[in-house]
């Protein structure tokens, strides 16, 4: 009985604290909001002196059709799950071997070898761009999915987050299974990788983002309007040779676009939420 009575206080005194939150997240919220708008609207709504966020004419066939019709937005769709999907297994592959070494073993030059990756957080993806596409180039692998995937696939966030979240692990649990005749390498797949699906569940949220939505490097080592065009590439191909002025069609490709973004964040977003708040910020 009491804690039923506590709770409308709990509630009240909540009150501020989640209004300011939603009022926050509202905020965030609009600029999406305002593309799904804008993308069921037809143009002459769109340039309207007021402001109004929803449609009083339906364009979702004219937007949204004109996009399936004129654009291989599937093929853009799949291009970004396939680079994604290969950018982030090798990332996996690469950063929990390594935040396991970098949290558990004791080595000579542990703590430089880690100085050097936060160094790496600090290096922007333009400054190895023109020695990566010569490189490519001179291999004959641009316009290809190696040379979409290949430049991300070692991540030294992904180090940095994995190593902050086995610091947190107990040491117990890795010496148990050191006495039980576990190598290091079955220690890190059998034991600590089932440990660590709330960090890599969250660091997959970050990663698919992140190359879901680049430019930069797609526009670099994919030219012209080929097959190979991520979704973000696909937006602009579209946007100077497709809609032209047409920001209703614009903004229908655009939703297409993060709409599997939005999807993935949802159904993933308690791992992801317990995974930012399992790996702290241990030193």
């Amino acid at each position: 009985m009491a804690p039923s009575l506590h709770r409308p206080q709990r509630l009240v005194a909540d009150l501020p604290r989640l209004v300011l939150l939603g009022l926050l997240g509202l905020l965030f919220l609009m600029p999406y909001l305002w593309m799904v708008s804008v993308s069921l609207k037809p143009m002459d709504e769109v340039w309207r002196a007021t402001l109004s966020l929803i449609p009083e004419t339906l364009a979702i066939d004219k937007n949204y059709g004109r996009v399936f019709r004129e654009v291989p937005i599937g093929r853009y769709l799949l291009n970004g799950v396939i680079v994604c999907a290969g950018i982030l297994a090798f990332q996996l592959v690469f950063a929990i071997p390594a935040g396991y070494a970098l949290a558990k073993l004791n080595f000579r030059g542990r703590d430089t070898l880690f100085a050097f990756v936060m160094l790496g957080l600090l290096i922007p993806a333009q400054v190895p761009a023109i020695p990566l596409y010569i490189a490519f180039a001179g291999t004959g692998l641009l316009n290809s999915y190696a040379a979409l995937i290949a430049p991300s696939t070692i991540s030294v966030f992904a180090i940095f987050m994995f190593r902050q979240f086995f610091r947190a692990m107990p040491d117990e649990m890795i010496q148990a299974a050191r006495m039980d005749g576990l190598g290091e390498w079955s220690i890190v797949w059998r034991i600590v990788l089932p440990n660590a699906w709330p960090a890599a569940t969250a660091f997959a949220i970050f990663s698919v983002v992140a190359h879901w939505n680049d430019l930069f490097w797609p526009l670099i080592a994919v030219s012209g309007k080929g097959e190979l065009a991520t979704p973000a590439l696909g937006v602009i191909y579209f946007r100077t040779e497709e809609a032209g002025d047409d920001f209703g069609a614009l903004m229908a490709a655009a939703t297409l676009t993060t709409l599997p973004l939005v999807a993935a964040f949802l159904l993933a977003q308690r791992r992801f939420v317990e995974g930012i708040t399992m790996t702290g910020l241990k030193g």
